[in-house]
This record gives structure tokens, C-alpha cells and sequence, in this order.
């Protein structure tokens, strides 16, 4: 028997295989899932969305752009009146004034704040019908 140093890790898999807690264990025996293909740089960050359920994560300037499209409806669906309605207007385009003044990641923001007296209006007409 040789002598050499165990280190507690290799002590605890060591007496874990003893013990047969690997053994039958899913997928034993199987290659390992994507085994041999090109793995994209990014490879793991795909992997935790897809394993995670996320969906829309888009960079902060695609994301407000997309909540400027969005917003009719955000508003039918959120505002009950139109206080509610302007707060929401007015969040937003503080949050796309904060994005425009300071660096973000990704693509620069190239949209601008909404109207809220256009929006409001839009959404008066919505309501009344």
C-alpha cells in the first residue's frame, strides 16, 4: 500500500463510492448530454435560461424599447385610473432618461421618452370605448 495524502474531498468520494452511493444512479453508464458538440462561448449562460425557464432578458436599451412598445398595453392591463396611468408614464421615461445620461451595457439606448399628455390621451380613448 502506497502512502499518499487524501485530501478531504477525495476522503469523503472515496468513502461515498464505499458506501455505493453512486451507484444506479440516472443516467449511469449514458454519455453525457451534448458530449461532443461545439459549445458557444457563452455555452452556460444558454444552458441556466433554457434550464431556468427565463424568457425576454434582453439587454437594458432593447428592454426599455420593448416596454415603449409594450406600454398601451401595460396600461390597459395596470392603470386604473389615470393617476395610476401617469405614474406609470412617468417611471418609465425616468428610466429612460437615467439610461440615456449614463452607460449601459449592450447596444446604446436609442429611444427617447414617451409623451405622457400623448399616451394619457390614447388611453382615455381606450377606456371610454
Amino acid at each position: 500500500m502506497t502512502d499518499r495524502y487524501e485530501s478531504a474531498a477525495d476522503i469523503a468520494i472515496r468513502q461515498a463510492q464505499e458506501r455505493g452511493d453512486f451507484d444506479n444512479l440516472p443516467g449511469a453508464g449514458k454519455p453525457l448530454p451534448g458530449a461532443g458538440q461545439h459549445l458557444h462561448e457563452d455555452w452556460w449562460v444558454r444552458d441556466w435560461v433554457a434550464r431556468e425557464g427565463i424568457s425576454g432578458v434582453l439587454p437594458p436599451g432593447l428592454a426599455l424599447k420593448r416596454e415603449v412598445q409594450d406600454l398601451d398595453g401595460r396600461l390597459d392591463k395596470e392603470a386604473g385610473t389615470e393617476a395610476e396611468a401617469r405614474e406609470l408614464v412617468e417611471e418609465l421615461n425616468a428610466r429612460i432618461l437615467k439610461a440615456l445620461r449614463g452607460p449601459v451595457e449592450g447596444p446604446p439606448v436609442t429611444v427617447m421618452p414617451v409623451k405622457v399628455d400623448v399616451v394619457l390621451e390614447r388611453w382615455r380613448g381606450r377606456k371610454g370605448a
